[in-house]
């Protein structure tokens, strides 16, 4: 059985543009869809005062609104929602942890950061068992295709093994869309010191640093296009920072999807500068992918 696709909601125009673009996904992939919300009494993401009674009746109105919502689109897919009374964080990695991805809202970048990379957002993301899907509004319903943006871009780097999980999230994606996809590989000149006669004699092999960066690149693609051969793939070998580099192909892109690195801080968890740049930065739908 195809494992369902969640949503967390706010009441926020983040979340509904979330619960838009989570329920175009599900009716592609045949998937239901779980819409929920999450609150205590005590959260410190109420900034108003207000009663239990209260608050729980807005709870139930932001799942409402949000089911009314995508089932008058999809009158066909299979919904389920649900109000729980949990810290959102611990609610919303569960979902991750049951589902085949979880989608929240995001403002972006900007003066308010919000739903997605406020008081819990980032640590969802940062512990989440399944890839986390940032939606903002106005990038619309669909997530790349003919019906949709664009092609699907995602970021490779390192062995083939490093990007296993993003890759196949990134060929599902594309080929569940009819979409292109675009690999990219960003490199960056190696330090001095690492400039010794093993490096320089693979690198003259392969004719330079950059057809060695390409080759390692085809490499890493050469199973999933086997896998997936009706998905056309562009690839994409450009030297600079990864997060500016994967930023700058994404002008036409309906999905950019990256991978994870968790870093663990005695100031909190961070994700890894291209996730986080990936994020604060892409026009399109970001889907941040754990490692396998």
């Amino acid at each position: 059985m195809t494992r369902a696709i969640a949503v967390g909601v706010d009441g926020s125009a983040e979340s509904l543009a979330a619960a838009d673009w989570a329920a175009a996904e599900a009716a592609l992939r045949g998937a239901p869809l779980r819409i929920v919300h999450a609150w205590l009494p005590q959260s410190t993401d109420v900034t108003i005062a207000r009663s239990k009674d209260e608050l729980a009746t807005a709870a139930d109105a932001f799942v409402r609104e949000a089911v009314t919502r995508v089932s008058g689109r999809h009158p066909d897919l299979t919904i389920t929602s649900e109000v729980v009374q949990a810290t959102p964080v611990d609610t919303l990695l569960g979902e991750a942890e049951r589902s085949g991805m979880l989608v929240l809202g995001s403002r972006g970048h900007g003066a308010l950061l919000g739903f997605l990379l406020g008081s819990y957002g980032q640590q969802v993301i940062a512990d989440a068992a399944g890839p986390v899907v940032s939606v903002r509004a106005g990038t619309g319903t669909g997530a790349a295709g003919p019906d949709g943006a664009g092609e699907v871009v995602v970021g490779q780097h390192g062995e083939p093994e490093d990007s296993e999980a993003v890759l196949r999230f990134a060929f599902e994606a594309a080929a569940a869309h009819g979409a292109a996809l675009r690999a990219v590989r960003a490199w960056t000149l190696p330090p001095l010191y690492a400039y010794n006669t093993g490096v320089l004699d693979v690198a003259d092999q392969a004719g330079g640093l950059e057809p060695l960066e390409q080759q390692a690149l085809t490499r890493a693609l050469a199973p999933w296009r086997e896998r997936f051969p009706d998905v056309p793939v562009t690839e994409h070998v450009e030297i600079g920072s990864a997060g500016q580099v994967l930023l700058s192909a994404t002008a036409d892109a309906g999905l950019l999807v990256v991978g994870r690195k968790t870093h663990r801080s005695p100031i909190g968890t961070r994700i890894g500068s291209v996730a986080h740049a990936a994020l604060h930065h892409a026009g399109c739908p970001v889907a941040v992918v754990p490692p396998a």
